[in-house]
């Protein structure tokens, strides 16, 4: 650690140093939430606003949602899940999502989130390397389990779909719309197929008695692959409970039981379960769920009709929100906080975000195996462009030589000078599952994690991402990284979105090339983005080729995948 944490001085007032986690359960913390705000409404799913004011949605007060878990709890339970057991959860965000996922706990297994997108190929993997048997999924993605089902460990498939927590008269009507895009299809009843809805009906409003411990493993989360082959880390309560605690010591100022969180943040990815998820049902606040993040001019309508006080995300939602063209239309100044994550949040975005709203976005940075928080910019402090802050409370961090030492152990870098990030906290995973090798190239034997990110601290004990150590540009000798082309990318005018990724170039080993999204409307050369950046660049890192692309590839939680874009390219110059 560094000898006198100095980042701490810089530390908003009233945010400690330390957090102090009491040994709590998540599932716990939902039942403390609900009996201190029985009838506050927990959960609204908001699928359209029509006319007169009418909303398609649904709600569930505290007490309605905890019922609901207790239900689903004894559902698994009588269905044959024991503790320890995995459980796949394949749903965008609905209500059953967060029932499902809570339920799960409550029942003593674990969480196996997974992505709705999966192939069925992806599926067969991740259900066999987790080991799960349940799994809970809409009914428009049982035909995809299908295909690989007597290649998987699932015995029981529990079905939920968008108009299961609806009432009349828009059950029908969404069902019907739903049916006909082809997201919903009628199942015949099958050994080991059970309906959501139904479950809940037939149960016991009474979880079953478990002796759940805090370092118990709750959540398998998958790294999200953007590098390399996924993995699962093995979050425990303390893990997931430590860093929304963390994340809470971080905002003093936010109410207890008075926010409202726009959770359009997909929560099978670790940082909308966390951030969005857990964070605000720890706390008593109302969790406003959208199935769909990229309906930009449905999100700006919530924020406008519901209030909305807090919307984590990724810079692309900013994005879409301050390029869209009605914008102005909404109001949106209820937004107090939002907390970006990954991916690096570009300062343009940053700035016309805050302007718009009147609220503060602060970069963030975490990763997968760190529940996910490790840093966080200060909302009122000295905020520095570029930075992804300092570490969040009961973090540690230090920036370490790239080769290791003789003795196996790595020298810690001088103030500014580059090195691999690694990080200590009680939100670190335990490991990965069933990878004992992989666990040990990640966690030392002095416990730090080691990021595979490439950083650097400043005086001030703030940070700064250079990059991935894969994404680096090498070119005639020149290391060269691609955020801060980006960067510059993004300061041109006419750019809405951009990545850069390093090609073979049999002269230079590596060369640079952009891709670019243009705003709506706006035309633009080569050249033209060529010049703009050899004047903001050193003549090696400008880009050799710019190409112009509609969309770029994204995660589901709308991650740039500069991982297809490379391989994209290489299988060109294969052909």
């Amino acid at each position: 650690m560094y000898d006198t944490q100095v980042w701490t001085k810089h530390y908003d007032q009233g945010v400690p140093e330390a957090v102090q986690y009491q040994g709590q359960l998540i599932h716990q913390t939902l039942d403390a939430a609900a009996a201190k705000y029985p009838n506050k409404v927990a959960l609204r799913m908001v699928l359209r606003y029509l006319p007169l004011g009418i909303t398609i949605q649904s709600k569930m007060a505290y007490h309605e949602l905890v019922d609901a878990t207790n239900r689903f709890a004894a559902a698994l339970q009588n269905m044959g899940v024991k503790p320890g057991d995995r459980v796949s959860v394949m749903l965008p965000n609905l209500p059953q999502q967060v029932i499902a996922f809570f339920g799960i706990l409550k029942a003593g297994a674990v969480v196996v989130n997974t992505n709705p997108t999966y192939t069925a190929r992806e599926i067969q993997h991740q259900l066999s390397h987790s080991g799960a048997e349940t799994i809970v999924m809409l009914s428009s993605l049982y035909s995809r389990l299908q295909e690989v089902k007597d290649r998987t460990p699932i015995k029981r498939v529990i079905i939920a779909d968008v108009g299961d927590t609806l009432g009349f008269p828009f059950k029908s009507l969404v069902e019907k719309q739903v049916r006909a895009s082809g997201l919903m299809v009628d199942l015949p009843a099958a050994s080991g197929l059970f309906r959501f809805g139904e479950l809940l009906a037939s149960s016991a409003a009474k979880a079953p008695a478990i002796n759940a411990k805090p370092d118990d493993m709750v959540v398998l989360q998958y790294t999200g692959g953007t590098t390399d082959v996924p993995k699962a880390a093995m979050l425990s309560h303390a893990n997931l409970i430590t860093n929304v605690l963390q994340l809470q010591a971080w905002m003093p100022d936010l109410e207890r039981g008075g926010e409202k969180t726009l959770g359009s943040i997909p929560f099978f990815h670790v940082y909308g379960m966390t951030v969005a998820m857990l964070f605000t049902l720890h706390s008593g606040g109302e969790l406003i769920v959208t199935p769909d993040p990229r309906r930009t001019e449905l999100i700006l309508e919530i924020i406008h009709r519901e209030k909305v006080s807090l919307y984590p995300g990724i810079p692309t939602m900013y994005s879409a929100i301050i390029n869209h063209p009605r914008v102005t239309d909404f109001d949106l100044r209820s937004v107090k906080a939002c907390m970006s994550g990954g991916m690096a949040l570009p300062v343009e975005i940053q700035r016309r975000f805050e302007e718009i709203t009147g609220g503060k976005l602060i970069e963030g940075y975490g990763l997968t195996e760190t529940s996910p928080a490790l840093c966080a910019n200060p909302l009122d402090g000295v905020r520095k462009p570029g930075s992804i802050g300092m570490p969040i409370p009961s973090t540690y961090i230090e920036v370490v030589s790239l080769d290791q030492r003789e003795d196996g152990g790595y020298d810690r870098v001088a103030v500014g000078a580059e090195g691999e990030l690694i990080a200590k906290g009680p939100q670190v995973m335990a490991g990965y599952w069933n990878a004992k090798d992989e666990t040990s190239k990640s966690i030392d034997s002095d416990g730090w994690f080691h990021t595979g990110d490439i950083a650097r601290m400043d005086a001030d004990g703030c940070f700064y991402i250079v990059d991935r150590k894969k994404d680096v540009i090498i070119a005639s000798g020149f290391n060269i990284v691609p955020r801060e082309v980006e960067e510059v990318l993004y300061m041109h005018p006419k750019v809405q979105d951009a990545v850069v990724a390093g090609l073979p170039d049999p002269r230079r080993g590596e060369t640079v090339k952009a891709y670019v999204v243009l705003k709506a409307g706006e035309s633009c050369s080569v050249e033209e983005i060529r010049d703009f950046c050899k004047e903001n660049l050193a003549p090696y890192k400008v880009p050799v080729y710019v190409d112009f692309r509609d969309d770029l590839p994204k995660s589901q939680v709308g991650k740039f995948l500069r991982r297809v874009l490379k391989e994209e390219e290489m299988a060109k110059q294969s052909e």
